[in-house]
Parts: C-alpha cells; sequence; structure tokens
C-alpha cells in the first residue's frame, strides 16, 4: 500500500477539520438507530436483549445465558493456557501496584478558620458496569484496566457487560481476569443494547450508576443518549494516537504507528514530524507492514491510513507541540531528542509515552498506568481511568459557636447583597431569639 505523505500547512480547513474530529463524524450518524434500540430493552427487558443479540451477533440466547455462570469462569481457568494466566497475574500486578498510590487516604479535617472546620471524605461507588468491546478481538487486557481500579475503590457492585463469541462464549482470559480482580458478575451483552440494560435495568441486568469503559460508535452513541439517567464516565471511544518524531528509526516509528491503528476502520494514528526524509521512510515501512497484515487487521491499517490517520510533515517541533495540544490523542509517543523537555510542553494528552523504548504495545497491557483513556480530542478536560473514577467526595462541615459567631455577620452581609431575604433571616432571627 502507498501512503502518502502530507504537509500539515497545505490542508483545507475542511481536511484539517475531518482529522481532528476523527471519527466522532460518525458517531452522530448511528444515533437514530442506537436510539430504536434503547428503546426496545426499556420496555421490553430480556425478551428484546434476546432478540437483539440474534439480530446483531447472530446467536441465539435464552435470558437465563445472559449473565455467565459459574461453571463458565471453572472451564475458563482449565483452558486457559498457562502462560496466558501467568502473562495476565504479571499485568495486573503492575497495574495494582500503580493505582493502589491513588487509593484515598484518611481524611484530614482542615480548620478553615477557628471553630470551623471541613473535611472532604471520599466513598465508592456503589454499583458500576465495566464495558470491554470484543467485536475486534478479545480484550482481557481492557477487563483488568476497568476492574483494579474498581476494586480498589471498593465498588460494592461491579458487573461486566462484553460481546459474546461466534458461538455465544465469553472469552476464557477476560474470564480468568475477572475473577483475579474479584469481578464474578459478567453479561454476555455488548453493544448499545447491553449500554440501555445497564442504563435501564432488565429482568437479569442489574441497572448501575456508573458505565465505564470504551466501545466503538454505537457503544460511544448509547453511553451519550443514557447520560441523563446514568453516569458514562471518560469519553473513550474508538482508540487513537500519536507519534512526534525529530529523526531515529523509521522501522520503529511505523512499527509504533500501526500498534492503534489495528483496533478498527475508525482509528486514526498519525506521524507529525519536521523531518521530511523520516516521513518518507515511516510512510514507505507502513505501507510494508500493511502488505503483510493478516485479515481483518490488514484492512483496519488500510481504512486508517487512508482516512482518520497519516503521516504529516510540519515545519518544527514547536508546529508538532502546537497540532498535538489541538489533537489531544488518547496516546502520545514523543520520539524526540529530549523527549521529557518536549513532554514539558504537552498539555493536552490521554497519556505521554517517552522515547522509543517506550511502545504503545508496552503501554498498553503492563506499565501500570491505566490504558483506558479519554479519546476524541476530551483529553482536554478529561484524565485516563483511575480509582477516582470509582468514587465520589463529600464535604463535611462544623461549626461550633465561636466559630458560628465570627462567620455571622459576614455571611448575613452577603445573603442581603445577593437578595436572598431567607438566608439572611435563617441568621440573624436566630439572634432575635437568643439561640
Amino acid at each position: 500500500m502507498q501512503i502518502d505523505v502530507r504537509a500539515w500547512s497545505a490542508l483545507t480547513t475542511e481536511q484539517k477539520q475531518r482529522v481532528l474530529r476523527r471519527s466522532e463524524i460518525q458517531i452522530d450518524e448511528v444515533k437514530p438507530v442506537v436510539e430504536a434500540i434503547i428503546a426496545r430493552v426499556r420496555t421490553g427487558g430480556d425478551a428484546e436483549l434476546v432478540k437483539i443479540t440474534h439480530e446483531i451477533d447472530g446467536i441465539t440466547l435464552d435470558a437465563e445465558k445472559l449473565k455467565v455462570s459459574e461453571d463458565e469462569f471453572d472451564r475458563a481457568l482449565r483452558a486457559l493456557d498457562p502462560a496466558v494466566r501467568d502473562a495476565l497475574d504479571f499485568a495486573v500486578e503492575n497495574v495494582s501496584r500503580f493505582h493502589s498510590h491513588q487509593v484515598p487516604k484518611k481524611p484530614v479535617p482542615v480548620e478553615v478558620r477557628p471553630g470551623v472546620t471541613a473535611t472532604e471524605r471520599a466513598t465508592p461507588i456503589d454499583r458500576v458496569a465495566l464495558y470491554v468491546p470484543r467485536g475486534r478481538g478479545s480484550f482481557p487486557s481492557m477487563l483488568y484496566m476497568l476492574a483494579v481500579p474498581a476494586s480498589l475503590a471498593g465498588v460494592r457492585s461491579v458487573s461486566i457487560l462484553t460481546p459474546p463469541g461466534d458461538k455465544g462464549e465469553i472469552d476464557a482470559a477476560c474470564l480468568y481476569a475477572a475473577s483475579i480482580c474479584g469481578v464474578r458478575t459478567v453479561y454476555r451483552l455488548g453493544g448499545a443494547h447491553g449500554v440501555a440494560a445497564a442504563a435501564y435495568g432488565t429482568e437479569t441486568v442489574q441497572p448501575v450508576d456508573k458505565i465505564v469503559g470504551p466501545g466503538g460508535m454505537y457503544v460511544t452513541a448509547a453511553k451519550r443518549l443514557v447520560s441523563d439517567i446514568v453516569d458514562i464516565g471518560l469519553p473513550a471511544g474508538p482508540s487513537e494516537s500519536m507519534i512526534i518524531a525529530d529523526g531515529g528509526d523509521a522501522w520503529t516509528v511505523a512499527l509504533d504507528l500501526a500498534t492503534e491503528a489495528e483496533h478498527g476502520s475508525d482509528s486514526a494514528a498519525l506521524l507529525v514530524t519536521p523531518d521530511t526524509q523520516l516521513a518518507s521512510e515511516v510512510a514507505r515501512a507502513l505501507g510494508e507492514l500493511i502488505d503483510e497484515a493478516p485479515e481483518p487487521r490488514k484492512t483496519f491499517l488500510r481504512d486508517v491510513f487512508s482516512g482518520y490517520g497519516g503521516v504529516f510533515t510540519v515545519g518544527s517541533i514547536d508546529d508538532a507541540i502546537a497540532l498535538a495540544n489541538e489533537y489531544a490523542p488518547e496516546h502520545l509517543q514523543i520520539r524526540t531528542a529530549d523527549p521529557a523537555k518536549t513532554a514539558e510542553r504537552i498539555t493536552n494528552a490521554g497519556e505521554i509515552l517517552l522515547g522509543r523504548h517506550t511502545p504503545f504495545t508496552l503501554a498498553n497491557y503492563a506499565a501500570g498506568a491505566n490504558a483506558v483513556l479519554p479519546t476524541g480530542g476530551k483529553a482536554r478536560t478529561w484524565s485516563s481511568v483511575s480509582v477516582r473514577d470509582f468514587m465520589k467526595y463529600s464535604t463535611i462541615v462544623e461549626i461550633d459557636n465561636a466559630g458560628y459567631d465570627a462567620m455571622k455577620s459576614h455571611v448575613e452581609r452577603l445573603a442581603e447583597y445577593e437578595d436572598f431575604p431567607q438566608h439572611a433571616a435563617a441568621l440573624r432571627r436566630r439572634a432575635e431569639r437568643g439561640i
């Protein structure tokens, strides 16, 4: 495949906007279909879940099969290659080590004024569903990236939504990962109907307070449409990555660039470089990688590098940094002469990986930091999944008599200024009665 090298400055405004918006464009197009699916699940419950699973996934299930049985967990453990189990144990341990530092410490009261204390207390969310995609592969790594912080947060009820395979089975590695993370409630449901089930509940699926996890266009659209009744967490849609490089080995740049692109045709992967020779060499190496890739990954790679991704040249590293901050990538790898110095100027990115020995692959699986990250430019305001995503915070305020006396006149004056007479009266009339 021939990969074109394009100068960012030569693109039209429309072409730039298409790259910057990536597959968000397509998400808008599927909303009508998703609305209809959600309505069916909301009114029809398990019966509609069974019908939709047959229509979309081509799988016939009884309602009793929507939830994975304990026997399936046992069979998965026996069937899974011991080497894969060891790899999962290794990765989960790394992710647990990193996220354990995010667990809130014992709250410490702050003395705002003498007699006035305020405390921030963290408590876990009661019920959470973790969405683990499967349409283009099996993702036990995605499961533990979500389940580890949920477990550390102390969420009382954690369930997993994941689409079934061709025969209705759930991936054995996913079931093992769920088990070692302490999760035993798994529903063989994906797509918009899975999201709807978790949001509204059915006879089998318990409704939750929050749904966390990435998905394709239909899942992303469904989460947005149910966001009025359930927290949908960070915006995690189709995968995307960017590499900033000012030189180096073109072959390994191409290898890393292809990593996120193989997730699907709606993914995005960009190289941004001021080095025109590097750009040409990477484009050539990418073409070779695509030609030798197996299906369906070959099609995904072709679509990405002729669609939302590409190799772009800019005038300088300053221009590359500016483009990265405008794009706000989910995954950003920096391969410059001084990656740490370049990273200091990056303000919008889900994760920042420094140097050629920190490829997306290692970070995605076992570097410890979370690989579920904001997409679609939302890294401007959102962060990676963490223990904090599964907590909520309450403030506890206590004021004694001396504190009350010190605050009363100031607050009464402010309430009167804002024209809230009852606020002011709540203080003034206490004094009138000697309270």
